[in-house]
């Protein structure tokens, strides 16, 4: 059987999805795979209609390239009701559209064995099975690349730092105000008129604003010292002994008069 069918995307877009084998089973339409199954050799059921009859099939699928504008596909099943068996061998050659080189036409060409209930299709019944099954491959084919795009990606290519680490790697340039960032010598010392601007500027040297307390505006404020507290405690020790002297005193006069 040969049939061509078309897919509105490049050749390159093309052969790249053609070259994962999960992708062309699930485009193939009555395939479902199995959860489980290998992505490079995907397996499942496929329900194939042949005239008024439908059989399902249990089977795997594989991909082989073979050049830059060939596909090998093949496939094998048993009936899941029955004893028959299928084997499928596919060539599909890619090329560009003669009109529109944004379109692949995929020139197919197959051979199927068969036993069971298949075997006992007619030629044509079968045939025309199979050029119904491409021409649903390749619409679903287009859907599934319009939705999934593959990879394009140079894995070479450096990968593009992320946008946090580009604003931590970024030197922070010196502030402007400070009278040393051009002035410098090259040895690092800094010359009279810098340090003399410097000094200007904040009114002590270095030392003196590291050992010396803060002045005017910013020193430290003391806490307010309470009166009433002061004054009490003032008064507080003279009028224990004064106590303490009565207590004495009452106790003596008492003493005698007994």
């Amino acid at each position: 059987m040969e049939h061509e069918v078309y897919v509105p995307f490049p050749v390159e877009t093309v052969r790249q999805a053609l070259a994962e084998p999960e992708r062309v089973a699930r485009c193939i339409p009555g395939c479902q795979l199995d959860a489980d199954a290998d992505p490079g050799t995907p397996g499942g059921r496929l329900r194939l209609r042949i005239g008024s009859s439908t059989i399902t099939y249990r089977g795997t699928l594989t991909v082989t390239l073979r050049g830059a504008d060939t596909v090998l596909v093949e496939a094998s099943g048993m009936e899941s009701r029955g004893d028959g068996s299928a084997e499928l061998s596919l060539t599909v050659r890619l090329a560009a559209g003669p009109d529109d080189s944004a379109t692949t036409v995929l020139s197919c060409a197959g051979t199927v064995t068969s036993t069971g209930r298949l075997a006992e299709a007619t030629g044509q019944a079968a045939e025309s099975a199979g050029r119904r099954v491409l021409d649903r491959f390749a619409a679903n084919l287009a859907a599934d690349l319009t939705d999934n795009p593959p990879d394009t990606q140079d894995s070479g290519a450096p990968a593009t730092p992320p946008a946090t680490a580009a604003l931590f790697d970024t030197e922070v340039p010196p502030p402007s105000l400070d009278p040393l960032t051009e002035a410098d010598d090259q040895d690092g010392t800094p010359p009279a008129e810098a340090a003399h601007a410097r000094r200007t500027m904040i009114g002590r040297s270095a030392e003196e604003v590291d050992h010396a307390p803060p002045r005017g505006r910013y020193a430290p404020v003391p806490a307010p010292q309470s009166a009433t507290t002061s004054a009490t405690l003032r008064w507080a020790a003279p009028a224990a002994a004064l106590a303490l002297a009565s207590a004495v005193v009452v106790g003596r006069v008492l003493r005698r008069r007994r």
